[in-house]
């Protein structure tokens, strides 16, 4: 059995323009759907233990449901993952002013980020689609005609491969992630699995998210995950409110390619989730402001910590940061990202 394509509606915009979701099976039989909405992952199944098969990502069952709004199930995130400080950058002495979309700082690329746009699909060769969007100049505030290229691509390994590429006409700040939201058991909560992160230092931030700069060990807090905890085994040492994670790690990695960030081990199904990464960073957040107002697939209430994600990227308002790793890319250079998430199972 080869990896198969299919392709079905999945909803039509208000302009009348249709929406499609692809539907990928390995040679397994595990599947992944996407739409070309926002390229929303909107299912994921993948075996147990037993080699039963289940829904692992958070999200609902038509277009309309993401339509209304959502806290940025499964989608591409850009112009600029994460936050932007002060909604504003300074670039080659030009201040560019954006959306202040999350109190006064800008998330997530504004108030119409990759997430709500509509990409072109092309499904390629051994269980791989091919989305490509052009962000014009000015698109929520950011200089530059972008031109975006995200490949997915669902392996016979159950790896879920996430290539991301994207050129300019003019000197940009560029930052794409996918903000699937995971929980390995399929149901209730995801404080019982048990999280490593191949991370030893963080970027400490303020009360609105935004990094102060500086880099810490996490040796000694609740952010260290290099030994595998339970996510929310410390949940009653942090601060935060509301309750848990939404923090920045820097990725230790030896040097270019991919780098392990993450593994993560839930115990009753035995499924197993690594995320490896080219990124030098990535973004535990698990989905504290997820209240049960929203009603997922098959009527499911998504309650507090129903969900985690782990966002690779570049770190949050590093356009303002110039310690941090640089987010511009400038004419003539590419774009590069690549990410991994690859499931298997613990006997």
């Amino acid at each position: 059995m080869k990896a198969s394509i299919t392709k079905t509606q999945f909803g039509v915009l208000q302009d009348g323009r249709p929406v499609e979701l692809y539907t990928i099976s390995n040679a397994k039989g595990a599947v992944l759907k996407v739409t070309n909405y926002g390229t929303i992952i909107t299912e994921l199944h993948v075996p147990d233990r037993a080699g039963r098969l289940g829904d692992v990502v958070l999200g609902f069952d038509n277009l309309a449901q993401y339509l209304a709004g959502h806290p940025y199930f499964g989608c591409t995130i850009g112009r600029v993952a994460n936050r932007i400080g002060g909604a504003k950058f300074t670039l080659d002495g030009k201040t560019y002013t954006l959306a202040a979309n999350d109190g006064p700082n800008h998330l997530h690329g504004g108030l119409k980020g990759f997430d709500k746009v509509l990409w072109q699909a092309e499904p390629q060769q051994n269980g791989s689609i091919k989305f490509t969007y052009t962000s014009p100049d000015g698109e929520e505030g950011y200089p530059g005609t972008l031109n975006v290229t995200v490949v997915m691509t669902w392996t016979d390994q159950n790896e879920l491969v996430l290539e991301y590429t994207a050129t300019t006409d003019k000197p940009t700040p560029v930052n794409l992630t996918n903000h699937s939201y995971f929980n390995l058991a399929g149901e209730g909560d995801i404080l019982g699995h048990v999280l490593m992160l191949s991370a030893s230092h963080y970027t400490p931030a303020d009360a609105t998210l935004i990094p102060t700069g500086e880099i810490r060990p996490v040796a000694g807090t609740p952010l260290d995950f290099t030994t595998p905890t339970p996510i929310g085994a410390r949940f009653d040492q942090l601060d935060t409110n509301p309750r848990g994670y939404d923090h920045n790690f820097v990725i230790n990695r030896a040097g270019k390619g991919l780098a392990l960030a993450a593994r993560v081990f839930e115990p009753k199904t035995g499924r197993v989730m690594e995320v490896f990464t080219t990124e030098p960073g990535v973004q535990l957040y698990t989905g504290n402001f997820l209240n049960g107002t929203l009603k997922g697939k098959r009527g499911v209430v998504y309650a507090q910590h129903t969900g985690f994600c782990l966002e690779t990227q570049h770190f949050p308002d590093a356009v303002n940061k110039p310690t941090f790793p640089s987010i511009i890319l400038r004419p003539g250079q590419t774009y590069q990202q690549t990410t991994v998430y690859r499931f298997s199972v613990r006997v």
